[in-house]
């Protein structure tokens, strides 16, 4: 899978020091992954849920590094493209109204 942005994910790295490792494997995983539907990507991440939100869209939703942190992507499975859209702590998750944002 090709991931737009990984700059972001580096960013997200450096504002989340301890969420680093998780979301360099996660990329590394999703890099070399061959995902067709969320049922594949949810063979190697179980937790992997998706959410339609206010636009219309569906995004899936990864929990990274034991629960702590949510990244929120949207895959494009039919071109092998996940673009990063959100990262939060668990927290920030549960009390942003990021649904309505996207």
């Amino acid at each position: 899978m090709r991931i737009i942005k990984r700059t972001t994910l580096h960013a997200y790295g450096q504002e989340h020091p301890d969420a680093r490792t998780a979301l360099e494997r996660w990329a590394q995983i999703a890099r070399s992954a061959a995902w067709r539907n969320l049922a594949e990507a949810r063979r190697i991440f179980p937790q992997a849920d998706q959410v339609k939100v206010k636009s219309g869209g569906v995004v899936t939703i990864f929990n990274l590094k034991g629960n702590h942190y949510r990244l929120i992507t949207a895959i494009h499975y039919n071109r092998a493209i996940i673009y990063i859209l959100r990262f939060y702590t668990h927290t920030d998750y549960d009390q942003t109204n990021w649904k309505e944002m996207l």
